[in-house]
């Protein structure tokens, strides 16, 4: 064999293994909450989950800690594809996708167990699906826990405590009527600015999961924790359509497959840091308390008429009420 019959398949296997790198995409990712919060360890699997189904082409990398701005701002980025894939809570895309609107209202769920089983569902496939006319592929929910209030001068026992007080909410329409129905004065406010509003007193209280609580170090602040479980609004996993509409059949598939993979495995997460972020804000001098939730419950009916409006969205609901 000649030196240049040597060269060929030597030279073709380069361009080979050039051409695979050229393909090979590292998607980013972003999330608000810190490294070891759950979702952004769920993501972190997926992107190893993702590797493996894809021998190697495809992979993910988290920017967490707010890196790459706030939900509202993620969202954005990743309608235009500046950002492959955005996890974020439900609530943010409220104002986009109307369907959103469902999981988000105050005291839909049963309880953990009902919310699960309902989004894992052809209903949470269906909500899923309606964001991509606007620009999303909704890959997956993860768990949010059941929110609550929680204010730093007085504790929130009935409806009545709450009325008149400033509690931060998310940027969001429904957020905003859901806090005013309880007779509290809404604040919308980007999640990272919080700590400092409630040490200043620009707010006198907001609204979180047990794990958003502590690690936030909210309770370092307002150390009323009243339980509410006014929502159960999920976290949702969105991909980028403009991204997602240059892969291949075979590349949607394994991004689907890693996504959907990765929520027991989140969800595992959740529940131990649940149990683990009670501990730490009750150490931390919290003060938990239990509520009159059936004060909360009847004033929501102004949400419910304000949002829920047409007759798809009251169907998803009382699909959401009647599931076993």
């Amino acid at each position: 064999m000649t030196p240049a019959n040597i060269f060929k398949p030597t030279l073709a296997a380069a361009l080979c293994a050039f051409a695979f790198a050229a393909q090979a995409t590292e998607f980013r990712s972003s999330d608000i909450h810190p490294d070891g919060y759950p979702t952004v360890d769920a993501v972190k699997f997926m992107g190893e989950r993702l590797k493996a189904l894809t021998n190697g082409k495809h992979s993910i990398k988290v920017f967490n800690n707010s890196a790459l701005g706030n939900e509202k701002d993620t969202i954005e980025q990743t309608k235009i594809g500046a950002l492959a894939m955005t996890r974020v809570n439900i609530a943010p895309m409220n104002n986009i996708c109307a369907e959103t609107q469902v999981p988000t209202m105050p005291f839909l769920f049963r309880s953990k167990e009902h919310m699960r089983h309902v989004l894992d569902g052809p209903i949470g496939e269906e909500i899923l699906a309606s964001c991509a006319p606007q620009g999303f592929i909704g890959l997956a929910y993860y768990d949010s826990g059941a929110r609550s209030l929680y204010t730093a001068k007085k504790p929130v026992r009935t409806l009545a405590d709450a009325k008149g007080m400033k509690i931060r909410v998310q940027q969001s329409d429904l957020w905003v009527a859901l806090l005013e129905a309880m007779g509290a004065n809404a604040t919308p406010m980007p999640y990272g600015e919080v700590y400092t509003a409630l040490k200043t007193g620009l707010v006198d209280g907001a609204e979180n999961n047990w794990p958003s609580y502590e690690s936030s170090r909210h309770f370092e602040v307002a150390k009323y924790y009243s339980v509410t479980e006014h929502s159960m609004a999920p976290e949702m996993l969105l991909f980028s359509k403009r991204t997602w509409d240059t892969l291949t059949p075979d590349d949607q598939k394994a991004i689907r497959q890693a996504a959907k993979e990765s929520v027991p495995f989140m969800r595992k997460l959740w529940d131990e840091r649940e149990e683990k972020s009670l501990a730490v804000v009750k150490a931390g001098g919290a003060e938990i308390i239990q509520v009159d939730k059936a004060s909360f419950q009847n004033a929501m009916k102004p949400v419910y008429d304000k949002f829920i409006t047409d007759a798809k969205l009251k169907g998803l609901v009382k699909r959401i009420q009647d599931t076993k």
